[in-house]
């Protein structure tokens, strides 16, 4: 049985596209996402990270939101595990399975396999921690660029989680993280089609602000605060992410709502720029455009998809 995936940058429509092929008649089964946004696993927030409405999960089923705290860590370990049970659930019940979300690397290594390197040390994880907050982030940043440049390169500097990472592997093994095999081909114990949807660099600009402007018309400012008096600071895992972190900043440089709104555009453009490069990797890969549902349709009915990866 084939598992879909479905990525493309944030804000280019994903949830509103399978909502309107979940209701299509034609259909040989119900469809089922599961979620493969690193943010929406987060309980509280729903605005910044454009989690779908609750009658539109009413009507399709989501797996893999809200199953964190925002000060929990979760990893691509976790992912794979529950995207796979997931994945089974669905199937058992003669339905198909659609993986959606724009954490590009959750879903690389849900379609290609775990790297080999070395499982998490929970003694060593802790230290890191701690020296997290004696030494600060750029400290360990340095440290990392010196033992392992070629990772070190390729981690966005607010990806705490990456960082340590690579530190603990390097302090447990001293062998650097980069040095792993990381798989580039599918596995071969599951079929996927995988589906990419985008749209042009200007249009998507445009789109992007437009979404981060109707967040704070529907009460992002107000979700942070919610957060914040729950006692979610800006070490929280999840406050961490685009249209959250930047609240943090704000105060720290006195911004007015339009600078902050500008910020999270800025990132959000920033972002989408580097899942495109990601996507486009991605093995067996096929492009359209949202408004291409028939084809999309016909790729979900087909026996066999032309991007199917045997």
């Amino acid at each position: 049985m084939r598992t879909f995936v479905l990525v493309g940058p944030t804000g280019v429509g994903k949830t509103a596209l399978l909502h309107r092929i979940a209701r299509d008649p034609r259909l040989s089964a119900p469809i089922e996402v599961v979620n493969a946004d690193s943010m929406q696993v987060y309980r509280g927030m729903d605005v910044g990270t454009a989690k779908p409405a609750p009658s539109v999960r009413a009507e399709l089923p989501h797996h893999l939101l809200d199953i964190r705290t925002p000060d929990q860590q979760y990893n691509l370990g976790a992912f794979f595990a529950d995207a796979e049970a997931a994945i089974e659930r669905i199937q058992s019940l003669g339905r198909i399975p659609v993986v959606s979300g724009g954490t590009a690397y959750y879903v690389k290594h849900l379609v290609c396999g775990l790297p080999e390197a070395p499982p998490s040390d929970r003694t060593v994880r802790d230290r890191l921690r701690g020296e997290l907050e004696t030494r600060g982030r750029q400290a360990l940043r340095a440290e990392l660029e010196e033992v392992d440049p070629a990772y070190a390169a390729g981690i966005a500097s607010a990806d705490t989680q990456r960082l340590l990472r690579g530190l603990e592997v390097y302090r447990v093994c001293g062998r650097a993280l980069s040095s792993y095999r990381v798989p580039e081909r599918p596995r071969s114990d599951r079929r996927f089609v995988i589906v990419g949807i985008d749209v042009g660099r200007e249009e998507l600009s445009a789109h992007i602000e437009r979404r981060v402007r109707a967040m704070f018309e529907r009460g992002l400012a107000e979700e942070v605060a919610e957060l914040r008096a729950a006692g979610y600071g800006s070490d929280a895992p999840g406050m961490k992410g685009i249209g959250y972190r930047e609240f943090f900043r704000a105060e720290e440089e006195a911004w007015d709502r339009e600078q902050l709104i500008e910020q999270i555009v800025r990132s959000t453009r920033r972002y989408a720029k580097r899942q495109r490069t990601f996507f486009r990797k991605l093995p067996g890969i096929t492009w359209y455009r949202p408004e291409q549902h028939e084809e999309l349709i016909r790729c979900l009915m087909e026996p066999a998809a032309s991007s199917a990866i045997e």
